[in-house]
């Protein structure tokens, strides 16, 4: 059974969980005023949900300030204050979504004595989040895409990040470089997460979990061991997948100067 990294008292929401006019967070006008500080970050909290809504619905090139302003029941003189503009604000809310995404699958990931089923509860705990919160998958995933040079510099830099998480796979054959395979298993994933949400069935993702697990460790264990180690017995040839002579033919494992990386060294 997989993990529920979302049932717990001090999970932090994503931008977007919330409608910008949450009553919770109305600021009450008079001598009981909260502090500036709070108000402020009330008011950031507010417009970065709003701001996630507004481009969800209308898409990035059609929401305006004013739309996000009025999502968030924020003046647009506030909106400067935080903001130097749209983008600003659209690339403050995906850094910090996408921060408590990869800070969850940490803990996911961690949870785990064993790095392949680690790998499983962290892309488990990703695709909840997601799923869960369907208005920042679009906004993060799809309309990053609207924003430009700077949104896919954004974009980048996050899939950089994940490599992190495969810091303690199997050692590969040498003259293999791990971190361009790890690039382009992430870019995988990215595109089927991708898909999924394009195509309006983000509270499917949770779906993916199977495969996208068997993606991520195939490369490194081959099919039949990921499987194996997974607990899912049949996936490979489910997935029309070989038995792994590929993995022999490769020489993975083959060659004693090529050994697994130690967890150690990895700054993990």
């Amino acid at each position: 059974m997989e993990r529920n990294y979302l049932r717990s008292a001090d999970v932090v929401l994503l931008p977007g969980a919330r409608t910008g006019r949450d009553p919770a967070r109305s600021i009450k006008p008079g001598p009981r005023r909260q502090p500036a500080g709070v108000v402020a970050a009330t008011q950031r909290e507010r417009l970065l949900d709003g701001l996630v809504r507004t481009v969800a619905e209308r898409g990035y090139q059609h929401a305006t300030v004013s739309d996000i302003c009025r999502a968030a029941g924020v003046t647009r003189p506030v909106f400067y204050e935080l903001f130097s503009g749209k983008e600003d604000a659209f690339l403050a809310a995906h850094r910090y979504g996408t921060g408590v995404v990869l800070r969850r699958m940490a803990a996911a990931f961690a949870a785990e004595s064993d790095w392949c089923h680690g790998i499983r509860q962290a892309l488990g705990a990703m695709l909840q989040l997601l799923a869960g919160t369907p208005a920042f998958a679009t906004m993060a995933v799809i309309e990053i895409e609207a924003v430009g040079p700077e949104g896919r510099r954004e974009r980048d830099q996050l899939l950089t990040r994940f490599r992190a998480f495969f810091a303690e796979a199997p050692q590969l054959p040498c003259g293999i470089t791990v971190d361009e395979l790890v690039d382009a298993v992430v870019g995988g994933v990215y595109s089927a997460i991708h898909r999924r949400i394009d195509s309006g069935r983000t509270d499917q993702l949770p779906e993916l979990l199977p495969v996208l697990s068997m993606f991520c460790l195939a490369p490194f264990l081959g099919p039949a061991e990921a499987a194996e180690r997974l607990g899912v017995a049949g996936t490979a040839e489910r997935l029309g997948l070989a038995e792994a002579p590929e993995r022999v033919e490769a020489g993975i494992g083959e060659d004693p100067s090529c050994t697994r990386i130690d967890p150690a060294n990895t700054g993990q």
